[in-house]
């Protein structure tokens, strides 16, 4: 029973006497903020007392400075690791699978992730199934393809470290992937999968050429608009018997909506300005804090129409490229926003 100002009122029926779920859970990474913030990675690590570290990246990032930045902060605090940078762009199951060989052989105890989307998404993917040996691949995805097992087992610490603003998934517990043998986008999403940190450093994104700025930033703009407009929490079916089967993506809610609301005022003001002026500090530097405020919303509360529409488009796409971007997710993405908008409006 539950009591207000002395009087009583009873408690909501239990999930399982209910259609519709009648509660949300907030969940999202630590974050911090700040110019050249990444040289603390190091002290991070090696307050966790982590003595095995798995840092893993992309082939393009590899070459440029926030990695390096990462790695030098590693050998100056004395933490032991080893650089995976095979990921992916747009990564596959067999990607995923070449890291989680990877991450199972080494025996890691900690993850550093230092890229975009694709790297934090294959580095969360990496270190759940180092985590269960004995699981098979199908069994965290998402079902219908996957069988969607709740996740039961702790994960190693994981740092995240974005270089683009866009995808915020230093903040999310869910990781997007192409499954090859049926030629679609599907996922994991689990709140385990979340890093315990995410180091958003602005100067990251300095590095951004402007077709990349444009794209993940629109990629931000959905993110943020689409949990807003998502089914409410309280009309999602079916309830959950048990709350760990409650999903990260549940529908909008009262916070998520504070997070995306301030995101898309960001949006708003700076995302031209990041894109025709590479040079304008204050508007990338923004656009990165709006990526994260996006990723804790639709983190929580999840996204609908375009991205849902985009993902069998996009698991299809095998040659495009965009100018200066070798992803296709968000252009895809963009695709379907204005049509989601002409069709949704009242």
């Amino acid at each position: 029973m539950l009591f207000n100002v002395g009087v009583y009122v009873p408690a909501p029926e239990h999930g399982a006497t209910r259609t519709t779920d009648y509660a949300f859970e907030m969940a999202c990474s630590n974050i911090r903020y700040g110019e050249g913030v990444t040289n603390e990675v190091g002290m991070d690590l090696q307050n966790m007392k982590a003595r095995n570290v798995c840092v893993m990246t992309d082939k393009n990032i590899a070459k440029l400075p926030p990695v390096k930045a990462v790695l030098d902060s590693l050998v100056k605090n004395g933490v032991n690791f080893k650089v995976f940078d095979k990921v992916r762009v747009e990564p596959t199951d067999g990607s995923f699978r070449e890291a989680i060989t990877f991450a199972r052989q080494e025996q890691f105890d900690a993850f550093v992730a230092v890229g975009g989307g694709s790297v934090m998404d294959t580095c969360k993917v990496a270190n759940l199934y180092a985590c269960s040996p004995d699981a098979e691949f199908l069994d965290y995805v998402n079902a219908p393809i996957g069988k969607g097992k709740p996740v039961v087992v702790t994960l190693c610490p994981l740092i995240a470290v974005p270089t683009t603003a866009g995808t915020g998934s230093e903040t999310t517990g869910v990781a997007i992937f192409d499954y090859e043998a049926m030629k679609v986008k599907t996922g994991i999403a689990n709140r385990a999968l979340k890093p315990v940190l995410g180091i958003v450093d602005p100067l990251h994104t300095l590095h951004m050429p402007e077709r990349v700025a444009a794209y993940s930033g629109f990629d931000v703009l959905c993110h943020a608009l689409e949990s807003y407009t998502a089914l409410p929490y309280n009309l999602r079916s079916p309830c959950p018997s048990n709350p760990i089967n409650r999903p990260a993506y549940q529908g909008s809610n009262p916070i998520s909506d504070v997070w995306s609301k301030h995101a898309l005022k960001i949006v708003a003001k700076y995302l031209k300005r990041a894109v025709r002026h590479p040079d304008d500090f204050k508007a990338r530097y923004n656009m990165h804090l709006a990526s994260v405020f996006a990723g804790i919303g639709f983190g929580n509360a999840g996204v609908h129409l375009c991205h849902g529409m985009s993902y069998p488009i996009a698991g299809m796409v095998k040659n495009f490229r965009a100018k200066d971007y070798n992803v296709d997710h968000p252009l895809v993405v963009c695709i379907f926003f204005e049509l989601c908008t002409e069709q949704t409006q009242t």
